[in-house]
């Protein structure tokens, strides 16, 4: 009995001392990892001193935080914004440089900055939860092992040197990410559909980067998002109406100065929880919607610089907690303050422009709707083409500070705005048609600014001189409450600092500020106004130059005399990635000479493809579906919905699609390389080797295995053929058309009213019943990959002489059970290329192919099987 007392003692301490080892084991690895990560940095600061070999305990050292069982969380290092302490310089709001005081207790930043690169040790934190390295200099590509810290919830990189095309950022194992923030870096290039797998983002902040492309549809599905910044960047085409999908939690919306155009999307409104909304310099047109009325919670409107017109909607006095509208933004702009790093948002043309140009032009009066919100405090709308009687019902605007309505077409006299607004600091109403003499109210009231010159006034400008009274531009403070508020982004662990600072830096800098002049003629701005609505730079041109483009480009079709205008909206072509150019129908129909088959570059089951030169040297592959096979408008979006977020390198890339009526097309991106049909009949007229037969095996296996095993649903292709594989210039191999079929919710197999595919590659329990699995996928590549091994067809006329059913299957296997496997193979390639890889190769094509679905491979299995007969 006390030997066996002794054996479990011995036991316990055993397992003790392994535990102990174990956890002594990560204790190292992690705190060489972060010793690791500081030879990479560049420390002139100081900053990471008490990072050093002789302090035992990592966890004290500064910025990192780690769990109980010493694994380190949170590595939290922000460097100096501004390059000076921020609580003493200008910290810019959603209001475009509105002067905040803030409380700084508590602020725990270092004065200083890292330089040098984020090494690839970072991997090594595999429980990291926060990775927060803003406004410091770190440089170079973001490590690829960032990809795979599947813990991480914040990665904010704000205000560094990082550089990288964004389509080729993975976020395949970020799934619990819950804030992004990667602005003021050099991020370049379109969005990563892999990005739509971080479903729990909380705020995306990609503000002033080099982002192109359209914004993408994935993110509809995004219904925990309350930040979207995209502004600064340069992003194409139409403001998605699916932004007003699953919207419910989103707060703040920031596409300002981008290039995008059409109509400020209606759905916004189901959007209610929105308490700003900024899309400034931008190309959008026609009229703000009636529908933001129903914004009870917007706080923030912004839509200067587009191309707006129509009535101002009085539904916007439904906006009870409105306290910001500016509707233009005529302004001399002045040098740009430089943003984190020293950086401006990469807009080539803004900084180099002086002039006040605005193509918002309005019609009629501002409603009293608007007049009587009863928490504006700013309204901003100089140069906005109103006219008409001066509003006189100002109703509840004690708190009114700001009204700026120069350079309109008002007449009358001013009257109730002085009565009403008692807290009134700043009045332009400069070059109006404004007549009477000055309210006694507004003569002896205390403005800090004040221009009413070029009216017609009968009474002279009075002086307002008013040392009591503090500046405007020194503290004031807009009631919009997001900028300090907690934003709960992750769980209770993080910090509520970091939420905070999260949302502070969600708009780009203003330009500086610039003295005043008070009287006269002179209308320049205070800088606050200045910086408040001008985001510190000017897109004009650019604007003005896409507006040109655009109207070019669209060639107006003439029928009697009578000019039919261009395409409508409801005929556009919705691209996921951005072209070079917007595209309607009638684009498509002149590039492909109305679908002459002289344009047609391969035809199938689900349709004829043609080569579209859309732009110069730019071509597309266009699909047209043959109506027979549509299933009705729902479907097809849906379809086409799924198959936008699918991205595979060897899957070839959706573009884009049209759909209106019985017409439905998608929009590929065009290979130079032709198809495998092609490249199989000219085989002997180019370079064929083992290297290149492997290459083109294995891209369209791995394609395949992902279309099974990592997209859900379930995608089959269920029409595998040499012409549904397109070949670059370097035998890359890609395959075309998949996802149009059925998609499988889930299910292993799935009964089909029609049996879609080709005769010769379908497998034989499709043909028969119907029902298909991805085994039926598997059986096509293997017929296939034996195409390719032998100078025979699928349905090759030797096999004519032979019984019915006779095909290229039966033929390889006759020639294996009679041990002629050489006799498969194309002429030259048994010679060229080693025997025993041939035949393993040519085991896995007959193996695909056998005639019981149970006995087939999996692709993932023959992915495998060609990856161990490498080259």
């Amino acid at each position: 009995m006390g030997m066996k007392v002794s054996l479990l003692s011995a036991a316990v301490d055993l397992l003790f001392l392994c535990i102990l080892s174990l956890v002594s084991a990560q204790f190292s690895d992690e705190r060489m990892a972060l010793l690791g990560l500081k030879r990479s940095f560049s420390n002139p600061h100081g900053i990471l001193d008490s990072w050093n070999a002789g302090s035992p305990n990592h966890c004290s050292w500064f910025g990192v935080s780690c769990s109980s069982d010493f694994r380190v969380t949170r590595l939290e290092i922000r460097g100096n914004f501004f390059r000076s302490h921020p609580c003493s310089i200008e910290l810019e709001s959603a209001l475009h440089g509105f002067q905040i005081a803030r409380n700084c207790s508590g602020w725990s930043v270092v004065s200083g900055t890292l330089g040098g690169r984020l090494s690839a040790v970072i991997g090594n934190l595999t429980k990291l939860r926060v990775l927060s390295l803003r406004y410091n200099g770190i440089g170079g590509e973001i490590p690829y092992e960032v990809w795979g810290l599947t813990n991480l919830q914040v990665l904010d990189l704000e205000g560094n040197d990082f550089l990288g095309r964004f389509s080729d950022f993975e976020f395949f194992g970020l799934r619990d990410l819950r804030v992004l923030n990667l602005a003021y870096n050099m991020v370049f290039g379109m969005f990563p559909p892999s990005l739509s797998k971080c479903r729990g983002l909380r705020i995306l902040n990609l503000s002033g980067n080099g982002i192109n492309g359209v914004i993408p549809i994935f993110l509809a599905g995004f219904g925990k998002l309350r930040v979207i910044n995209l502004s600064f960047n340069r992003l194409v085409g139409y403001i998605p109406s699916f932004l007003g999908y699953s919207c419910g939690n989103l707060e703040h919306l920031d596409l300002s100065h981008n290039f995008l155009k059409g109509k400020i999307p209606r759905a916004l409104d189901k959007c209610g929880r929105l308490r700003t909304i900024l899309l400034s310099s931008n190309a959008l047109r026609g009229a703000i919607p009636n529908e933001l009325g129903k914004l009870q919670n917007l706080e923030i409107l912004n839509v200067a610089r587009n191309g707006l017109g129509g009535h101002l909607p009085a539904n916007l006095g439904n906006c009870t907690r409105l306290s910001v509208l500016v509707l233009t933004s005529h302004f001399n702009a002045l040098p740009a303050k430089s943003h984190p790093r020293g950086r401006a948002p990469r807009r080539s043309s803004d900084a180099a422009l002086g002039h006040d140009n605005d193509y918002n032009s309005f019609k009629g009066i501002i409603p009293e709707e608007i007049t009587t919100l009863p928490k504006l405090e700013i309204l901003w709308a100089p140069g906005a083409g109103f006219e008409g009687h001066f509003p006189r019902n100002w109703g509840r605007c004690k708190i009114m500070m700001v009204v700026n309505l120069a350079q309109n077409r008002f007449s009358g006299e001013i009257l109730g705005l002085s009565t009403k607004c008692t807290n009134l600091q700043y009045l332009n109403l400069s070059s109006n048609k404004l007549t009477g003499r000055l309210d006694d109210n507004l003569q002896s009231s205390c403005i800090t600014m004040l221009d009413l010159s070029g009216n017609l006034l009968s009474s002279p400008i009075p002086s307002m001189i008013c040392h009591h009274r503090a500046s405007i531009y020194d503290s004031y403070v807009p009631h919009s409450s997001f900028l300090a508020r907690e934003v709960s982004v992750t769980d209770d662990d993080l910090r509520h600092e970091t939420q905070k600072d999260l949302l502070k830096q969600i708009q780009a800098p203003p330009p500086k500020a610039a003295e005043l002049n008070l009287k006269g003629n002179d209308h320049r701005l205070p800088a606050f106004i200045v910086a408040s609505v001008a985001s510190g730079f000017v897109a004009v041109a650019m604007i003005l130059i896409a507006l040109i483009c655009y109207s070019r480009r669209k060639k107006p079709v003439t029928t009697t005399a009578i000019e039919i205008q261009a395409s409508t909206e409801s005929e556009k072509v919705i691209l996921f990635s951005d072209v070079g150019v917007a595209l309607t129908y009638d684009d498509i129909v002149e590039a492909t000479d109305n679908f002459n088959i002289r344009k047609c570059i391969g035809s199938g089951g689900f349709g004829k493809t043609y080569r579209a030169q859309i732009a110069s040297g730019r071509n597309v592959a266009v699909k047209r579906l043959t109506a027979e096979r549509h299933q009705g408008a729902g479907q097809f979006h849906a379809e086409v919905s799924t198959l936008s977020k699918i991205r595979h390198p060897n899957l070839i890339t959706l573009l884009g699609y049209y759909a209106c009526g019985p017409e439905m097309m998608l929009i590929y991106n065009y290979l130079p390389g032709g198809n495998l049909d092609q490249f199989i009949r000219d085989r002997t007229t180019r370079a064929f080797d083992y290297a290149t037969l492997h290459k083109i095996a294995l891209h369209i296996a791995s394609a395949l295995c992902y279309l099974h095993d990592q997209c859900i649903p379930c995608i089959l292709h269920r029409d595998i053929k040499p012409s549904n594989i397109l070949l670059d210039g370097n035998c890359n191999a890609y395959l075309a058309d998949f996802g149009l079929s059925k998609i499988l919710d889930g299910a292993e197999r799935h009964a089909m009213t029609r049996v879609a595919g080709t005769y010769g590659y379908i497998s034989p329990e499709y043909a028969l019943t119907g029902v298909v699995s991805d085994r039926a996928d598997v059986f096509s590549y293997g017929v296939v990959l034996l195409e390719l091994l032998s100078e025979k067809r699928v349905l090759d006329p030797s096999f004519y002489l032979h019984q019915d059913g006779f095909n290229i299957v039966s033929w390889a296997c006759m020639l294996l059970e009679q041990g002629q496997a050489k006799e498969v193979f194309a002429d030259g390639l048994w010679d060229a290329a080693p025997h025993d890889k041939l035949v393993k190769m040519l085991h896995v094509a007959v193996m695909c192919t056998v005639e019981s679905v149970s006995e087939r491979p999996a692709m993932r299995q023959v992915v495998h099987r060609l990856q161990l007969i490498q080259p």
